[in-house]
């Protein structure tokens, strides 16, 4: 994580589910004693649980990412993905928690078109900065309605997996375009993404050749060609 963050990256996104609060632990860890960055310039997203997505559940919660984290502040909280909880109580705490400086911005993660409108129906639903979903070449059936709502009501979409875990790289058509950029085909699978409008991709990393990899996929620029023959070879659902 410290070699990513030497790199440039600089959004890290975990959640109080990932390794039952371990994942927040080593990010916590990474952060704490390290000079090189400062806390500010790192964008920490977190996530509560469903379970937790009551009013006094979403505040405790917070507080323990908090503790795990070892900061003062995420920048980001999303509601995982949605429960049994009303939507209006889930937005209340969010606020709370916004207001007393505990998250500076409150999102969702998993949410379809009627999840959204839902939400925006709530009072303060218009505050919403984020929804994280899965999104990339072979699983494109938000292109039909999630993406083009966020896009309208201006909501940035965080797209996970956005090399399907690696599964892209046997994809032929990925192959020959790869060959003629020079680059692998996981690089033009998240230039792909990339190169979407309201949309930044949070790909894993585990390994520093991965955080390499990722990080030159940024200068790739696919042409109208390469564009057109991906949506010849996708797969629209």
């Amino acid at each position: 994580m410290r070699y990513a963050l030497e790199r440039g990256i600089r959004l890290i996104d975990t959640a109080e589910m990932y390794a039952n609060g371990g994942a927040e632990e080593v990010v916590g860890a990474a952060l704490s004693g390290f000079d090189a960055v400062p806390r500010d310039d790192v964008f920490i997203v977190s996530k509560v649980l469903p379970s937790n997505a009551h009013y006094d559940g979403v505040i405790d919660a917070c507080e323990r990412s908090l503790t795990r984290l070892g900061t003062t502040h995420i920048d980001m909280y999303l509601l995982h993905w949605r429960g049994s909880a009303p939507f209006q109580e889930t937005l209340d705490a969010f606020e709370t928690l916004r207001t007393s400086g505990k998250i500076r911005y409150f999102g969702v993660s998993n949410f379809d078109a009627a999840d959204m409108d839902e939400w925006y129906a709530c009072k303060g639903g218009g505050a919403l900065a984020a929804n994280q979903i899965l999104y990339n070449l072979s699983r494109r059936g938000v292109e039909w309605d999630v993406l083009p709502q966020c896009q309208k009501r201006g909501v940035p979409v965080m797209a996970y997996s956005p090399l399907e875990q690696g599964r892209l790289a046997g994809e032929p058509v990925l192959s020959q375009i790869a060959a003629r950029h020079g680059v692998t085909p996981l690089q033009v699978a998240l230039a792909w993404v990339l190169a979407q409008d309201n949309i930044i991709a949070i790909p894993k990393s585990v390994s520093h050749a991965h955080i390499d990899q990722n990080i030159g996929g940024l200068d790739i620029t696919l042409d109208a060609e390469d564009h057109a023959a991906l949506d010849a070879a996708g797969h629209p659902y």
